[in-house]
């Protein structure tokens, strides 16, 4: 470019130089700078969580998706988008993920929750305070207390972070609940250790170990070491209802009122919840002053006033539920635990399962039959037990129809059956008669259930004295044909006893001999077919290669002729 004049070529110069100077700081001089050296990151260093600030914006809107497929009470959708959303442009956070494991807790789904904690864990998502504490819950409900003081072990010398009055709570209770006291004991010891304040509500949980075992001794030094440790008084009331229980126990009717007046009397200076309420209306309602209960409880219902004041719970009903049936008054039971709702309390399945089973030992099996069918409409799943208990009672009163039904329904709502029911469902079809549905249940469930020698045996046997052993030896032709099933010897010589009374002796070593054959001749089978596919194979590498060799022999004979 040319300019008029030098002054302006000049002055373009001057504003060429300041922009690249804009542009590109000038080099620095490092021989003259200070050499700054880095640590090196220690990649076995556990990362520390994320803080509740991660969760904005994109991370945020997920969050909240989540949320809204656990309200929707789409757990598997919800697990199965947190797992793809880890390896996505939008990373969950560690609150994402505990609010899925939460609501499978909540609803015992032990297998999906360890799985999803595992894979989470493997991609990174550093766990807090909350993941550690559930995962102790899981194992504790799963009645694995070793793996879980296990893991207490791992998370106090590797993780990153405290242990919370949380952990101590669920870690204790836990332990007492799977009739490990002494244990328990030992986690006391350990949360003194670490500097944390005596917790009441600790102290409560032992002393609940300790009326199980019927040690009013133990109850009373929990709580004369708990007064001490918080100088002289305890203001929680939680323990003040096991101490009457100890008092009970030991026949001191007075020290267990005057216990009683101190913790809900009119100068009472002593905080009560509902948790503590509870303990107060078990102490009475189980040691003969019901009526004094009954007052109680209407007191909280009165004082109920939630957000503000929490007076009364699940448990609260639970209570009175049981007071009442303890009594033989089993229409109030149903009336007070049919009153939840009033005081936005929700029953779940095991407060179901506790009332329905007292009304079917007492012999109103009607009236539980009404109560199952009303947690449909409360929105709670029947369990396991639920299933159980409404067959074995439906075959007490001789039902056997309608107990099978329970059963069957219960295995088509994908619940976890065992072995000890499937027996007992056996054994009362075939006594009624009923060796049809007898075979059409074991058919259902031999793929599903882990039979033992014990089970085959019985349905053998009841087909055998049917004189049905052809079906009896399809059972044992479908057992040699799984190889997850051992035919053990025993069997054996049960079913050639059974076709020893039917003069069919030889049929179980003759049909043992053709299941052999026949597996030597699928053996001989696969290695023939693996010996064509070799051929073959050969036979096609040779056809790609013979028109290369015919212009290899096309060119030596134009080299001979030269």
């Amino acid at each position: 470019m040319s300019f008029a004049t030098q002054e302006e070529a000049a002055a373009a110069e001057s504003r060429r130089r300041k922009r690249r100077i804009r542009m590109e700081p000038p080099p620095l001089n490092r021989s003259n700078q200070p050499q700054i050296s880095r640590p090196i990151q220690n990649p076995n260093i556990p990362k520390l969580p994320e803080s509740v600030s991660a969760l904005t914006g994109k991370r945020l809107d997920l969050h909240n998706h989540i949320l809204k497929l656990i309200r929707e009470n789409d757990l598997e959708e919800a697990a199965l988008y947190t797992r793809h959303s880890v390896y996505s442009n939008c990373r969950p956070t560690i609150f994402t993920v505990n609010a899925v494991l939460t609501a499978q807790l909540r609803q015992s789904k032990y297998g999906a929750l360890l799985q999803l904690h595992g894979f989470v864990n493997q991609a990174g998502i550093a766990a807090n305070i909350i993941t550690y504490n559930l995962i102790f819950q899981a194992y504790l409900d799963l009645r694995k207390p070793d793996v879980a003081l296990e893991h207490y072990k791992l998370f106090i010398d590797n993780a990153p972070l405290n242990p919370s009055v949380a952990t101590f709570r669920i870690l204790v209770k836990g332990l007492v609940d799977n009739g490990s006291l002494e244990k328990a004991m030992e986690i006391k010891e350990d949360m003194s250790v670490r500097g944390f304040v005596p917790d009441p509500v600790v102290y409560s949980y032992l002393m609940v170990g300790c009326v199980r075992k019927s040690d009013a001794d133990g109850v009373f030094k929990l709580y004369e070491e708990l007064k001490e440790k918080l100088g002289g008084f305890v203001e929680d009331g939680v323990v003040y209802g096991l101490l009457m229980k100890g008092y009970f126990m030991k026949g001191m009717e007075k020290e267990a009122t005057e216990c009683c007046e101190e913790a809900i009397g009119e100068n009472s200076k002593v905080r009560m919840s509902a948790m503590a309420y509870n303990y107060v209306l078990e102490a009475l309602s189980e040691n003969g002053k019901f009526d004094e209960a009954l007052k109680l409880f209407d007191e909280m219902k009165r004082e109920h006033d939630p957000p503000r004041r929490l007076a009364l719970n699940l448990g609260s009903f639970n209570v009175m539920v049981n007071g009442y049936c303890g009594e033989g008054k089993f229409v109030e039971a149903l009336e007070v635990f049919r009153q939840m709702g009033e005081f936005s309390c929700s029953p779940d399945t095991l407060s179901f399962n506790n009332l329905m089973n007292q009304l079917c030992e007492n012999g109103l099996l009607a009236e539980a039959e009404k109560l199952y069918n009303e947690m449909n409409e409360n929105k709670v799943k029947p369990d396991e037990y639920t299933y159980g208990l409404l067959m074995d009672t439906c075959f007490k009163e001789g039902k056997i129809v309608e107990g099978a039904a329970y059963y069957k329904t219960m295995v088509e709502s994908s619940l976890r059956t065992n072995l000890a029911v499937y027996n007992r469902l056996q054994d009362q079809l075939v006594k009624a008669g009923k060796l049809d549905d007898a075979k059409s249940f074991f058919d259902m469930m031999v793929s599903k259930l882990k039979m033992d020698d014990e089970a085959y045996k019985f349905i053998m046997k009841a087909l055998s004295e049917a004189g049905r052993l052809d079906e009896m030896l399809k059972i044992v032709d479908e057992m040699l044909g799984d190889e997850t099933v051992r035919v053990s010897e025993e069997i054996q010589e049960f079913v050639k006893e059974e076709l020893r009374k039917g003069g069919r002796e030889d049929d179980l070593q003759k049909l043992m001999d053709e299941k052999e054959r026949l597996k030597e001749e699928a053996k001989a089978k696969e290695l023939e077919a693996a010996e064509a596919k070799k051929r073959s194979t050969n036979i096609s590498i040779a056809s790609l290669m013979s028109p290369k060799l015919e212009e290899e022999k096309k060119e030596e004979v134009k080299d001979a002729l030269g």
